[in-house]
């Protein structure tokens, strides 16, 4: 029964980590239709690399979620705290990417038409799942895991936290 909680737990962790990607996918799909660029092979791959940093992201946020949510803390409680003490690295991972695309989105230069579909859709899904990551994404962390048990998910015998240290004494 406690592996089988602690896989529960982790998959659950798992769908909240991977609910940002459908808000990359709008961001990319409303950066390429406002630029009025067709879906290619380079957008598919700025979707690709936008929705690499966006899970990033959403691990960062949810890592400390559910740190503050074992140390006692309401799921809650966990999510908005997690959101507030990680919005700085994760607007300055959005931020450093979004900026860095910019001279590729504008297609300046020789070849510049070709790429920019990579540089839009990477700008286009940040944004947006940067948007979720912070404000959406708490919500979905205290939905799931709401009712989640809190003791330490540790099978170790030599883990002082473990439910099994205390079964060796």
């Amino acid at each position: 029964p406690d592996f089988q909680a602690l896989c529960i737990n982790m998959a659950r962790l798992g769908f909240v980590v991977l609910s940002t990607i459908p808000a990359v996918i709008c961001g990319v799909i409303i950066a390429l239709l406002v630029t009025g660029t067709t879906l290619n092979i380079q957008s598919f791959m700025g979707a690709i690399m936008a929705i690499g940093v966006a899970v990033a992201n959403a691990l960062l946020l949810v890592v400390f979620a559910e740190r503050y949510r074992r140390e006692g803390a309401s799921a809650s409680d966990a999510a908005i705290e997690a959101a507030r003490t990680r919005m700085r690295p994760i607007l300055m991972t959005a931020m450093a990417m979004t900026f860095g695309m910019i001279p590729m989105a504008l297609g300046i230069g020789e070849g510049g038409q070709q790429t920019a579909p990579l540089g839009r859709a990477v700008i286009g899904g940040l944004v947006v799942a940067t948007a979720a990551t912070l404000l959406v994404l708490p919500s979905v962390f205290s939905l799931v895991q709401e009712r989640a048990h809190a003791g330490s998910p540790s099978l170790d015998p030599d883990d002082p936290q473990s439910r099994h240290a205390e079964e060796r004494k």
